[in-house]
């Protein structure tokens, strides 16, 4: 095929980029490139594995002088996240990626570029093919379905690795390292309503204009959720004013910081939805107040509509589902301080809402510890036993926690040293990575997550500046090399 990317070094690892990006590979899409990772492997007579799942492992000896050295792991994913801006026609099933080569950047065609992790996936073809480089045995891992919940990660048969170091290539910022990650679940909380009928004046509230964001990476930054300042407010009106609660809702995804959330109440009398009404006012101008620093376009609307007939919740289901909203734990409720205070545990309502005869809330919550975990797990379950909800768990997958000593690590941090002249950095991710399940898997696995940098990863807007590529590729050989030499 004609490559587009030219003069950059080594020039085959670029085409290997090329030869990626034109096999379409969205999560579920993934047999095609799987092949192709097979055959090229039976090509250069490596060992080869595949699954059903179409995860491929790849196993290379070491080079010469480094055949008996202890293995090494490199690991990405396959598949990619599919998008496009509108009005471009681009069949992603059948498609491979239309680059864009300008001013040293790459990028796509108004898609998703794919360079997440498309970029590891060229990096390991190019350790397996070149016979130039010195490294100790390597194992080279690519799974599936990363991108919809490291699904091809939890299918593999970790039984065909014997590595016990691990260098996972989907970290997205050059010279940052990290060295751990969430775990983390869904949690659904279920209860049976009931309604009765109710005539009055309407009181609507609306609260909107948060920031929102992910749940684990921006858990942080003190956004707020407003399923929680919906659940104060309404607590604080059922309390003071005679009124009933009709409408909750608030959020569409658990892993998603709630931005906005509608509820309403109904009362008998209108002199009692005048007070709350102005209640309600009150409040807002406080929340307002408490957070305009670092939520400066929360809005809070509020109406009343008179000769209203609804269905409204039972004092006593309405009392049960605002009570167990304002108890949930959510935001950060834990840090390890020896490493700048990264986030440890945190939980997320991400989804709240009154349906016609169900009350849910949807919780997700994240440790890089799997015992405080469970010690979440089981505050949510005390908390639905508490306010007679059901408990359901799915999607769980475990986190990474933070080695005190690692090796890996210390290779990299004196590799990049002495090849940029600039130290390392080191974070800890409050998302998930797939060194969690392959950590849980096989016993004293030392791990870290590295890559070159990439841009606006799920967008249209991804792009990876090639120069980035490069020195990673650097990078990566100077730590074989020292693994080899060690």
């Amino acid at each position: 095929m004609g490559y587009k990317i030219t003069g950059y070094k080594p020039e085959k690892l670029f085409h290997f980029f090329e030869d990626v990006c034109a096999i379409p590979r969205g999560s579920g899409n993934e047999k095609q490139i799987s092949d192709f990772l097979v055959s090229f492997a039976k090509e250069r007579n490596l060992w080869v594995y595949q699954d059903d799942s179409h995860n491929v492992i790849i196993k290379k000896a070491g080079s010469k002088g480094a055949e008996n050295k202890e293995p090494v792991m490199l690991q990405g994913h396959i598949d990619m996240v599919c998008d496009k801006l509108a009005g471009v026609e681009h069949d992603f099933e059948k498609e491979g990626i239309d680059l864009v080569l300008k001013d040293g950047v790459l990028s796509a065609n108004g898609t998703t570029l794919g360079a997440d992790n498309g970029v590891a996936v060229a990096l390991m073809m190019m350790v397996l093919d070149d016979e130039e480089i010195a490294h100790p045995p390597v194992e080279c891992v690519f799974t599936t379905e990363e991108e919809v919940g490291l699904n091809g990660a939890q299918a593999l048969d970790k039984s065909q690795i014997t590595a016990r170091t691990m260098i996972n290539m989907d970290s997205e910022e050059e010279g940052v390292a990290t060295i751990s990650c969430a775990g983390g679940l869904r949690v659904q909380l279920t209860k049976a309503a009931e309604r009765v009928s109710a005539e009055g004046t309407l009181v609507q509230i609306k609260m909107e204009g948060l920031l929102g964001g992910h749940s684990g990476t921006d858990i942080d930054k003190e956004r707020q959720n407003a399923n929680i300042l919906m659940a104060r407010m309404i607590s604080r009106l059922m309390n003071e004013t005679d009124g009933k609660l009709v409408t909750y809702a608030g959020g569409t995804k658990d892993n998603a910081i709630t931005r906005e959330c509608e509820a309403s109440l109904i009362y008998a009398e209108k002199a009692e939805a005048e007070k709350a009404e102005k209640l309600a006012c009150a409040m807002a101008e406080t929340f307002s107040g408490e957070i305009s620093s670092f939520e400066p376009d929360f809005g809070c609307e509020i109406s009343v509509e008179e000769g209203q007939s609804v269905s409204a919740l039972k004092d006593d289901d309405a009392k049960a589902f605002v009570n167990a909203i304002r108890l949930a734990p959510n935001g950060v409720y834990r840090r390890n301080i020896k490493m700048d205070g990264f986030v440890v545990v945190s939980s997320n309502m991400g989804v709240v809402r009154a349906d016609d005869n169900e009350l849910v809330i949807v919780i997700s919550p994240r440790s890089s510890v799997a015992s405080l975990q469970e010690d979440t797990k089981e505050r949510l379950a005390l908390l639905a036993e508490t306010f007679g909800f059901e408990i359901e768990y799915s999607g769980e997958y475990p986190g990474w926690d933070f080695k005190e000593d690692s090796r890996i690590r210390e290779v990299f941090q004196e590799s990049y040293r002495e090849l940029f002249g600039e130290e390392l950095r080191l974070e800890a991710l409050h998302a998930g990575l797939e060194c969690g399940l392959f950590s849980e898997a096989l016993p004293g696995l030392d791990a870290i997550a590295v890559g070159p940098t990439l841009y606006n990863v799920h967008t249209p807007d991804e792009n990876v500046p090639l120069d980035s590529f490069e020195r990673f590729y650097e990078l990566l050989k100077d730590v074989l090399k020292r693994l080899a030499a060690s």
